[in-house]
């Protein structure tokens, strides 16, 4: 993990510093308690650092069931003890998001699109201070449509670009547009894409991933209850994308890589592609092996963590 090494009062002897997760909003300093509303959660009625602190992994996909099964996988992977199909999801008071804590990993659904994310990600990142995490990676699990990839490709994200194919994620902010950043981590990419090689189990690349607001017309979809443009046009935007390093789409990749960053917070996205968007819009393979392409991120992710943790040599 890319911690800070400082040398300590003088001598030949390195340290390592902690990275905790940050807040931006000076606010949180003067409220008694935190309702954590979507998580079913609160400063005052739970304590976070005690059920939380050890946190160093949290992984992130759209699904609550798939994300229930990979809690399930990962404490398979890490033989960790009891029964994985006692799971129990801690946001059980509510049915907005589920999270399930498998050891040093979390497991949350985040639901689909930018608006359903953002909302996960701000109490996210508050339960990560709160309860005094340091060096946490965040990972975003998901599908997504390819763009000049075969089926079944896992892509992790170098940048989080718009639809513009510009690294930035736009919000509004009492009337006013604020831009951030959306680069992300280039050492966990990095890890990850080595972590493929070492599986050699499905092909994986390092790529920029286009973040739109609607699975249909956003995307360049023919196929939807409106469309107001041609198969031509839609190419056309396609093989702009891919000129421009976009390899795939989905729906949360630029408010997961912005808020990460401004936050301080280590972060990736793993998605694999269902289709080649240049030779189709809708999702024609069996069940079977759709289930098998979804869970390709979650093997990836699992390696990562094992290596992390000193299980893989």
């Amino acid at each position: 993990m890319a911690l800070l090494l400082l040398n300590h009062m003088g001598n030949d002897q390195n340290e390592y510093i902690k990275q905790h997760v940050q807040v931006k909003n000076p606010y949180l300093d003067t409220m008694e308690e935190d309702i954590l509303y979507h998580f079913s959660l609160s400063t005052k009625t739970h304590n976070l650092p005690e059920m939380f602190g050890d946190i160093k992994f949290v992984c992130v996909g759209g699904s609550a069931n798939r994300m229930k099964a990979f809690a399930q996988f990962i404490h398979q992977e890490l033989e960790l003890p009891g029964n994985p199909e006692e799971v129990r999801d801690i946001c059980e008071g509510t049915d907005r998001y589920c999270m399930y804590k498998v050891g040093p990993v979390l497991s949350l659904s985040h639901g689909m699109g930018v608006p359903s994310i953002s909302i996960m990600l701000h109490e996210l990142i508050k339960l990560l201070h709160h309860a005094q995490c340091s060096d946490v990676v965040l990972i975003r699990l998901g599908t997504s449509g390819g763009v000049g990839l075969a089926p079944g490709t896992v892509v992790v994200t170098n940048k989080a670009v718009d639809y513009s194919f510009c690294p930035q994620f736009e919000q509004v902010v009492l009337g006013k547009v604020i831009t951030r950043s959306t680069e992300l981590d280039e050492g966990v990419a990095n890890e990850l894409l080595q972590c493929s090689a070492e599986l050699k189990r499905f092909p994986t690349i390092i790529g920029n991933t286009m973040c739109t607001h609607d699975f249909y017309e956003g995307q360049g979809r023919l196929d939807g209850a409106l469309c107001s443009f041609s198969h031509e046009e839609k190419l056309e935007y396609l093989k702009k994308a891919y000129e421009a390093g976009v390899r795939n789409i989905e729906m949360e990749s630029t408010v997961f890589a912005a808020m990460c960053r401004v936050c301080g917070v280590k972060a990736a996205v793993v998605c694999v592609a269902l289709l080649n968007r240049f030779e189709g819009d809708q999702i024609t393979s069996p069940h079977d092996v759709l289930v098998e392409y979804q869970q390709r991120p979650q093997v990836l992710v699992s390696h990562f963590i094992k290596k992390r943790l000193g299980h893989i040599v």
